[in-house]
C-alpha cells in the first residue's frame, strides 16, 4: 500500500503556535474590533492609535481573518513610522511577517522578519529578536533549508534561555524538533518535542502543548508506531477542539486521518479526513474575496484531499476519490468565477454559495458538454531519502466521465520514473516540453525560456508521456476524431503538449481526437454558463473583433534590476494579422496605434480577441505575466512598466468576449499551483471570457501565422466549433511543418462552442 506524505511540511503544525503566541501585543485588554478610529493629533494619541490598530490585528489573526488583520497591521506600521516609533514597527513588521508566512508566501514572510530583526537588534529589544529570530528558522524550514532553519532556531533558544523567556524556549525546542523531523532523525525529534511538551505543560501553555502532541504524533507514525502516533494525534485535536484552534483542529484531523489510514482503519480515516476537509474549507470560507489568500492557504490544505483518495480507492470507491479529486482542486478560481457571474447576471451583493461537486454534478457536465472528460490526480508517498523525508509520485489515479455519464476509472504508476530514469513527472513533463526542440526557426521570443533545439530524445519523451497519460485509458476514449476531449490535468501536467503525444505507431494524439483542458470540470461548467451569458449580451452576438499585432515594442529589464531593453519588433506578427482581420471583418492594430490604454479601451466591446505580440510569463507570483503592447504617452504607476499589460490587470477588466486568442510566446505558463496555472489564461476566463488560446512554449513566426489563419478560416468560413478549427488549423499546419514545434504550443482552455 502506498504510503502519503504527512500534512506538508512538518513544521506546519507548530507555525500557528509560534504566530499566535509570537504575535507582539501592547494592549492588555481586548478592544472592540469595527470600532471606529479617533483622529488623532499628538504623538502620544497617534501612539494609542497605533497600539490598537495592532491589537486589533492580533485578535483577527487569532480568529483566523486574515485579511482584516493585514489591514490593521498594515495601518499600525504606518502609524509607527510616522512617529518614529522604532519598536511599534517592528512588532507591526514581525506580525506580519507570520501573517505572510501562514499564508504561504515564504519569500515575503522572510523579508518583512528580517526588518523586524534589524529594528529589533538596533534597539536592542532581546524578545523582539528572539521572535524574529524564530519565525525566520520556521520561514527557511518551510522552504527546505534545514541548516539555516537550525542556526536560526539555536539563536533563538540561547536568547530566551538568556531572558528566562520560557515560552520563546519552548517554541525554539519544538521548531528545532520539526527540522530534526524533516531531515529524518526521528530519534532527537522526539527528544526536542519531548522537551516542549514539558515547559508547555510547565507554564500551562495549553497552545504548545497541542502542537507538541501533534508533532510526536507525526514522528511516531513515520517510525511505524501507529498506535502511538494515532494516540497522540487524539491528544492533540482534544486540545485544538477545546481552546478553539481552529488551524491545529484542522492539522490535527490531518494528521489522526493519515495514522488511521496507515494502521489500516479505512472507514475511521475517512470519517476523520472528511471532517477534517469541513474544518479546513470552513476555514478558508474566513479569507474573505482575497483570491490571493486563498490559493496560498488552499497550497497548505491540499495534502488532505490526496490522502482521503487514497483512503477511498483502497476500498474501492472510487467514483467518490473523483468527487474529492474535483473538490481539491480550483477552489478558489470556482468561488471568484461563481460570483462573478450571479454579480453579472443578478442585483445580489452577497456572496453565492458554492456548490460542491459531487458525481451527479460532475455527470451532468460531461452530458452538457457531450464531451468525453479525463481528470489526472498525481498520488504522492512519503520516502526518507539520503537521510530527509521527500514527497515522491507514485501514481497518478485517471478518472474518465463518458458524455453518457458513466464512469471509468484507472491509474498510471509513476514509480519507474524516479527509480530507473532518475527524475520526477515535473521535470520529465518540463525537458520533455523542451525538448520538442527547434529547426532554427526565428521565434516570437519571450524572456526566460531556455530552448534546447534539435534534441534527438523529443519523440521518445512524447511516446513515454503517451504511454504514462493515455495508455491505461485508450480504450475509453472516443473513436470519432471529431468528439471533444477534455483533459483535466493537475499540477505539472498543465504544461503537457496533449496534441503531440505520441502512440507506439508513432501517431499524434491530435490526428485521432478533438482535444481542450480545463482547471477543472467544474471550471469547464462555469465557462458554459459564461458563453451562455455572453450570447445574450449584445457584444456576445455581434461585438467587433480586436486584432492586435507588432505593436511598438515596450522596453523590459530581462531580469530584475537590469537595464530596460526594447523587445524586438515582430514583422511575422505583424504579417499574421494582417492575413486574418479580414476573415474576422476588422482592420489589424499595430505598431504605434497598438498603446496599452486604446486597447484597453477597445476590449469590453470585442467579440473576439487576438494578441499577436511577445509573452512574458512570472512563475513566482504567476500575475505578473503579461503581454506586450505599445507604451503609452502617460508615465506609468509605480512598479509598472509602461506597456505591459499583466495578468494582475486582467483580472480586474469586465470582458464579454467569445474567445481570446494570445498568440505570443509562453502565454499558458505561470505559477502552478493547485488551483491550476496562475497567470493570463486564468487571468482572462475570470474577466468574463469562457474560451482561451494560449502557447506552452516559445512560438516561430511563421508556423504560427500559417496555423492562425487556418484556424480562423475554419472557424469564420467553415463553421467549425473552436476545438475543430483548431484540431484542423494544426493538422494543416502539421503537414508543411512537421516538427510538433511548429503546431503544438496551443492549448484551448473552456469552451468549444
Amino acid at each position: 500500500m502506498a504510503m502519503n506524505m504527512r500534512i506538508n511540511k512538518f513544521s506546519l503544525i507548530v507555525f500557528s503556535t509560534l504566530l499566535l503566541t509570537g504575535l507582539q501585543s501592547v494592549w492588555p485588554n481586548p478592544v472592540t474590533f469595527g470600532k471606529p478610529a479617533v483622529v488623532a493629533q499628538t504623538p502620544d494619541a497617534r501612539k494609542a492609535e497605533a497600539d490598537r490598530l495592532l491589537q486589533q490585528g492580533n485578535e483577527q489573526f487569532q480568529t483566523s481573518q486574515f485579511e482584516a488583520a493585514l489591514k490593521f497591521w498594515s495601518q499600525a506600521l504606518i502609524i509607527y513610522r510616522e512617529i518614529k516609533n522604532r519598536q511599534g514597527e517592528s512588532q507591526s513588521l514581525g506580525n506580519l511577517g507570520n501573517a505572510y508566512y501562514f499564508l504561504g508566501n515564504y519569500v515575503l514572510a522572510i523579508d518583512y522578519q528580517q526588518q523586524s530583526l534589524a529594528i529589533a537588534r538596533s534597539i536592542k529589544d532581546r524578545l523582539g529578536e528572539s521572535h524574529s529570530l524564530g519565525s525566520l528558522g520556521v520561514a527557511y524550514d518551510s522552504l527546505g533549508n534545514y541548516a539555516l532553519a537550525i542556526d536560526y532556531q539555536q539563536q533563538r533558544l540561547a536568547i530566551a534561555r538568556e531572558i528566562k523567556d520560557r515560552l520563546g524556549e519552548s517554541q525554539s525546542l519544538g521548531n528545532l524538533g520539526n527540522t530534526y523531523y524533516s531531515l529524518g532523525n526521528y530519534a532527537l525529534a522526539i527528544d526536542y518535542q519531548q522537551q516542549r511538551l514539558a515547559i508547555a505543560r510547565e507554564i500551562k501553555d495549553r497552545l504548545g502543548e497541542s502542537h507538541s502532541l501533534g508533532n510526536l504524533g507525526l514522528a511516531y507514525d513515520s517510525l511505524g508506531n501507529y498506535a502511538l502516533a494515532i494516540d497522540y494525534q487524539q491528544q492533540h485535536l482534544a486540545i485544538a477542539r477545546e481552546i478553539k484552534d481552529l488551524n491545529g483542529e484542522g492539522t490535527g484531523l490531518n494528521n489522526l486521518g493519515l495514522a488511521l489510514y496507515k494502521s489500516g482503519k479505512l472507514v475511521e480515516a475517512e470519517k476523520i479526513l472528511r471532517t477534517g476537509i469541513e474544518r479546513w474549507e470552513s476555514l478558508r470560507d474566513l479569507l474573505g474575496k482575497n483570491d490571493s489568500y486563498k490559493i496560498s492557504i488552499f497550497e497548505e490544505q491540499a495534502s488532505i484531499y490526496r490522502i482521503l483518495q487514497q483512503v477511498l480507492i483502497a476500498q474501492n470507491k472510487t467514483s467518490l476519490a473523483l468527487e474529492i479529486s474535483e473538490r481539491g482542486r480550483s477552489r478558489a478560481f470556482v468561488e471568484l468565477l461563481t460570483s462573478r457571474l450571479v454579480h453579472k447576471t443578478t442585483s445580489q451583493t452577497l456572496e453565492p454559495t458554492v456548490a460542491k461537486p459531487t458525481l451527479s454534478l460532475l455527470q451532468q457536465i460531461a452530458k452538457q458538454q457531450n464531451a468525453t472528460l479525463v481528470e489526472y490526480s498525481i498520488n504522492y508517498y512519503g520516502l526518507k531519502i539520503q537521510g530527509k523525508l521527500e514527497a515522491k509520485e507514485s501514481e497518478i489515479y485517471i478518472w474518465v466521465i463518458k458524455p453518457t455519464g458513466e464512469i471509468h476509472y484507472r491509474k498510471s504508476d509513476l514509480k519507474p520514473l524516479w527509480q530507473k530514469e532518475n527524475t520526477t513527472l515535473a521535470e520529465f513533463v518540463t525537458t520533455s516540453r523542451n525538448s520538442i526542440g527547434a529547426r532554427g526557426t526565428a521565434f516570437r521570443g519571450s524572456i526566460n525560456v531556455t530552448y534546447n533545439p534539435d534534441a534527438p530524445k523529443a519523440t521518445n519523451k512524447l511516446k513515454r508521456l503517451h504511454e504514462l497519460l493515455i495508455n491505461p485509458i485508450a480504450d475509453l476514449l472516443p473513436k470519432n476524431p471529431n468528439d471533444r476531449l477534455i483533459f483535466i490535468p493537475q499540477r505539472s501536467l498543465f504544461l503537457v503538449p496533449f496534441p503531440a503525444l505520441q502512440n507506439e505507431q508513432g501517431k499524434y494524439l491530435v490526428e485521432k481526437h478533438t482535444i481542450l483542458t480545463a482547471p477543472s470540470i467544474q471550471v469547464l461548467d462555469l465557462t458554459h454558463l459564461q458563453r451562455l451569458g455572453n450570447r445574450k449580451s449584445k457584444v456576445g452576438s455581434g461585438g467587433e473583433a480586436i486584432v492586435v499585432g507588432n505593436p511598438t515594442m515596450p522596453s523590459v529589464p530581462p531580469h530584475p534590476g537590469d537595464q530596460p531593453q526594447q523587445l524586438a519588433s515582430l514583422p511575422g506578427a505583424e504579417k499574421e494579422v494582417k492575413a486574418i482581420a479580414p476573415l474576422l471583418n476588422t482592420k489589424a492594430i499595430t505598431g504605434s496605434q497598438a498603446t496599452k490604454a486604446s486597447i484597453l479601451q477597445l476590449l469590453p466591446r470585442a467579440r473576439i480577441i487576438h494578441l499577436a505580440t511577445h509573452g512574458i510569463f512570472d512563475d513566482i507570483r504567476g500575475l505578473g505575466s503579461a503581454i506586450a503592447l505599445a507604451p503609452d504617452s502617460s508615465p506609468p504607476k509605480p512598479g509598472e512598466i509602461n506597456g505591459l499589460l499583466t495578468a494582475e490587470e486582467i483580472l480586474d477588466l469586465k470582458l464579454q468576449a467569445e474567445l481570446v486568442v494570445l498568440s505570443a510566446c509562453d502565454t499558458g505558463r505561470g505559477k502552478i499551483t493547485g488551483d491550476g496555472v496562475i497567470g493570463l489564461s486564468r487571468s482572462l476566463i475570470s474577466a468574463g471570457v469562457p474560451s482561451v488560446m494560449v502557447s506552452l512554449w516559445s512560438i516561430p513566426d511563421a508556423p504560427t501565422a500559417e496555423l492562425m489563419s487556418q484556424f480562423y478560416t475554419n472557424l469564420q468560413q467553415r463553421h467549425m466549433d473552436k476545438a475543430q478549427a483548431l484540431r484542423q488549423a494544426m493538422l494543416t499546419t502539421m503537414k508543411s511543418h512537421p516538427n510538433p514545434v511548429d503546431w503544438a504550443a496551443f492549448t484551448l482552455i473552456g469552451e468549444s462552442e
